[in-house]
This record gives structure tokens, C-alpha cells and sequence, in this order.
């Protein structure tokens, strides 16, 4: 156990030397990850005044290029959120998409990435408001794998915690503070020995992942929860969809659903950009479906990492090609 453990303390300290090597944005100025640094007294570190997005980047060997899907889409959700919490970045839609691309480029990645933009409160002063204080605006890039399994399917449990709605903190912006509630639910569902939760609304409907936005297969059709039940309007959930609808001809229907359908569906998946597409294969000790990964989300899954890896030429749209 103690060779063991030495040898994660090894790779852990390895991987925070090439970590601080990263190169960073942070309020107009690209500097290496260690000299970029907050104060402990800043605002949204206390009270979780900030918003910010995960963009995915997925490296394709054979063209030895590197994909960032949906780049527009995940600053023009950024553009929304910030309104939300009074905040401002003083940086154009074109000229965020342009510096994200630079800095991966500078960064000199060739493997799957994630880029964290993030604008927040940055005074170093105590008081919970949002008005006469400080923006700031950050980008972060990392190497970044799978965030759950996408491949054997997860088991789910039911949260206890019920999702945080829109009149007590909007969760169609993607607030730092909020994801607290998130995080409560994940810790309670792997307490438990699961692999993720599924979160209801205050009304007991189904709403989301801890993370990721949800669909069932009932009958034939496609079911997602609509965005006023509380949902992120999760940018992956749309291009989804779009793919359900036009590339599979199947019929998708956004209404809410009850707990109760999570038991008697025939597929159920979770998605987002971290998440991707991970098929649930258990739900609450209840085996989805046949408790294996089912066709309807083995053929979408198919077809998305196609389409991200930049080897499908109909939705190369989706793409922004950084080298």
C-alpha cells in the first residue's frame, strides 16, 4: 500500500509541474497557470458570483487536427449567463471563439481536450451583492478524458435533493454557486454506491443528471424533460435532438415525466458535454430496459463521435479545426 501510494503522489506532483506550465487567459493577458493567481478574499470564491462553460476539443489522429465542438454555441450561453448575474466581458463573440482557438493552439495539445471559460466577481471584499463590484474573465485548457462511463453503462439513483429552481437561482445559466446543488447529489449517489444521480424538480418531476441533461425511450419515442423544468438548456440536449429527429427518424417529445418512467423505459441516457453519451443501465437498483446498453443510444453514440471527430461531413458546421 505505501509503494502505492507513493507512486499516485509521484504521478499527482508530475502532473501539477506540466499543469502549471498551461497556458492561461486571465483578464487580458495569456500567462503560464502558476503565475495566474486570485486572492483568497475574492468574491466569487465566498459566494459563487461567477458563470462560466466546458467546451469540448477531440483530437483526430488520421487528419492530425483537433475539433472544438460547438465554440459559438457555448459563448453565445456564456453571452446569456453573464447577463444573469450583472456581469460583463469585454470581449466580442468572434474574439472569444478566436482566443480559445489560439490559446489550445499555443498550448500545443494533441490529445482530447476542455476549455473553461469563466467570468466572475473578482473584488477581494466581503458582502453578498453583485453591483459595484469587479469583473473578471478567464480561460483555462486541459487534457480531459471520459467524465463518466460511455461505454458498459452507469447505475443511477433517484437524489434525495431535489433540482434548485428557476425563482431561487436560474439554472438555465451555468452558475458556479449553484452547482453545489450538483455536487450534493453526486456525493449521494456515489455514497451509495452508484454511479450518478438523477435529480426532480421541487414538483417531483424528472429533470436532469447531476450534471447532464436526460432522455428515455418509451415506445418508440424519444422523452427529454422541457427547459421549464428547471433543466440546463444543455447545448449537447439540442444537437441531440436534431440528430434523433433527422438522422434516425424518431419522434422526440419534450414534456415532463414522472419518477415512475425511469422504471418502465426502455433506454435511458444522460448527455452534456462532459458526459457526452452514457447510457443508464440501472435505476435505483432497477435494471433499465434489458440492463444492457440499448440500440437507440448505441446507434446516437455511433453517430455523435463521427460527428466530433470531424468524420462526418454534414456537420462539420459543428467544428471549429484549431490547427
Amino acid at each position: 500500500m505505501a509503494i502505492k501510494a507513493e507512486g499516485l503522489a509521484k504521478a499527482a506532483e508530475a502532473r501539477r509541474k506540466e499543469q502549471a506550465q498551461y497556458w492561461v487567459y486571465l483578464d487580458g493577458e495569456v500567462k503560464h497557470y502558476e503565475d495566474a493567481r486570485l486572492g483568497l478574499m475574492t468574491h466569487a470564491l465566498h459566494y459563487g458570483t461567477g458563470v462560466f462553460e466546458g467546451i469540448r476539443g477531440y483530437w483526430n489522429p488520421e487528419h492530425e487536427q483537433l475539433f472544438v465542438l460547438r465554440l459559438r454555441e457555448h459563448y453565445k450561453r456564456l453571452q446569456r449567463s453573464v447577463r444573469v448575474l450583472k456581469l460583463k466581458i469585454p470581449i466580442s463573440l468572434d474574439e472569444l471563439c478566436k482566443l480559445s482557438v489560439e490559446l489550445v493552439r499555443k498550448n500545443g495539445f494533441r490529445q482530447d481536450i476542455y476549455i473553461r471559460p469563466i467570468a466572475f466577481k473578482s473584488s477581494e471584499e466581503i458582502g453578498v451583492r453583485l453591483h459595484n463590484l469587479k469583473d473578471s474573465f478567464a480561460i483555462y485548457v486541459t487534457p480531459f478524458g471520459n467524465y463518466v462511463d460511455i461505454e458498459r453503462g452507469i447505475r443511477c439513483m433517484v437524489s434525495s435533493w431535489r433540482r434548485i429552481d428557476d425563482n431561487v437561482a436560474p439554472p438555465r445559466a451555468k452558475i458556479t454557486g449553484i452547482y453545489v446543488n450538483s455536487a450534493l447529489a453526486k456525493t449521494e449517489a456515489m455514497d451509495n454506491g452508484f454511479d450518478e444521480a438523477i435529480m426532480l424538480t421541487q414538483d417531483g418531476h424528472v429533470c436532469e443528471g447531476s450534471a447532464e441533461n436526460i432522455f428515455l425511450v418509451r415506445d418508440g419515442k424519444v422523452l427529454t424533460p422541457p427547459p421549464q423544468d428547471n433543466i440546463l438548456e444543455g447545448i449537447t440536449r439540442t444537437g441531440l435532438i436534431d440528430l434523433l429527429r433527422q438522422e434516425m427518424d424518431l419522434d422526440v417529445v419534450e414534456r415532463s415525466i414522472d419518477r415512475s418512467e425511469l422504471y418502465v423505459a426502455d433506454e435511458i441516457f444522460l448527455c452534456g458535454t462532459g458526459a457526452q453519451i452514457s447510457p443508464v443501465i440501472d435505476v435505483d437498483r432497477r435494471p433499465v430496459g434489458d440492463g444492457k446498453v440499448g440500440p437507440v443510444t448505441a446507434q446516437l453514440q455511433k453517430l455523435y463521435f463521427e460527428i466530433v471527430r470531424g468524420r462526418h461531413p454534414k456537420y462539420r458546421d459543428w467544428l471549429t479545426p484549431v490547427y
